[in-house]
């Protein structure tokens, strides 16, 4: 899979778990304990790997755009 699919693929996953995290949260008093461990928790850790997933692929953006080198100091004498 081409590294533009996969975050294609990433970001449509993403909101959708996280449209899941608000939406289990709001409703969280007409779940029973199971369905919300399930619809809240677990699906947590599975947003929270989407989201490693999708620093990983981007890691090229934020090392251009948050890690810049130090310039060279020239000596003028």
């Amino acid at each position: 899979m081409k590294k533009i699919t996969a975050l294609k693929v990433s970001n449509v996953l993403l909101l959708i778990f996280f449209i899941n995290q608000a939406v289990s949260v709001i409703f969280r008093e007409y779940y029973s304990l199971k369905a919300f461990t399930l619809f809240h928790m677990d699906t947590g850790i599975i947003l929270l790997c989407l989201m490693g997933l999708h620093i990983f692929l981007n890691l090229n953006w934020f090392k251009s755009n948050f890690v810049h080198k130090k310039p060279l100091k020239v000596n003028k004498e």
